[in-house]
């Protein structure tokens, strides 16, 4: 009898415990701390779900960080080739051609044919020409000279020697200050005269 009294006392007593046990937040708290089973598998299956646990811990991470920005993909630059100057259709850029550059030669000096006029003297007439290139005397001829005479014809042949011809005394000094030929004075000094006249027609 006191075996029975004993064991009815002891049952109600453990189940007085149980009750406060579940009733208490502790309890509680000490349930959610035991350790779940894993939730099976399928074999071949993705990832397996994430635990109740992990769940919470990632909802409490991204309440902390706030959403992740989105990055909006970047454009890809126009392929498209400018329709500027310097391309043509097939996107091909076009070089600038280098300025054409014309050397003209050089102008050739113009040759002209000058004559001066007839001059007369007692011996006979005498006639100048001269060949000017550009402004400058090249040749000198005489076309007329006293030669009446055998001393005329001599003394003609002395100042045409001296005076004409491309290597004369008119076409060094390019003038008609040239000397006078002894002897034949009068030839000379109509020479003279109108070869000036010829130089003042050139310029």
């Amino acid at each position: 009898m006191r075996r029975a009294l004993l064991a009815i006392t002891g049952l109600a007593a453990s189940t007085s415990v149980l009750v406060v046990l579940k009733g208490s937040p502790g309890a509680t708290q000490v349930a959610q701390d035991l350790p779940r089973t894993p939730t099976p598998v399928a074999p071949g299956s993705a990832d397996p779900a994430p635990a109740e646990g992990e769940v919470a811990a990632e909802a409490s991470a991204a309440a902390t960080t706030g959403p992740r920005p989105s990055r909006s993909p970047s454009r890809a630059p126009s392929a498209r080739p400018s329709s500027g100057s310097g391309s043509d259709g097939g996107g091909q850029t076009r070089k600038p051609s280098a300025p054409r550059t014309t050397t003209k030669p050089p102008a050739q000096p113009t040759t002209r044919t000058v004559t001066g006029p007839v001059v007369e003297n007692e011996y006979g007439n005498v006639q100048v020409q001269i060949v000017v290139s550009g402004s400058r005397i090249v040749d000198v001829r005489a076309l007329e000279l006293p030669q009446e005479t055998a001393q005329s014809d001599q003394r003609s042949e002395q100042v045409n020697g001296r005076y004409s011809g491309s290597g004369g005394q008119v076409v060094e000094r390019q003038s008609a200050d040239v000397d006078t030929v002894s002897g034949a004075t009068a030839t000379s000094t109509s020479y003279k005269q109108s070869l000036q006249a010829a130089i003042d027609r050139a310029n």
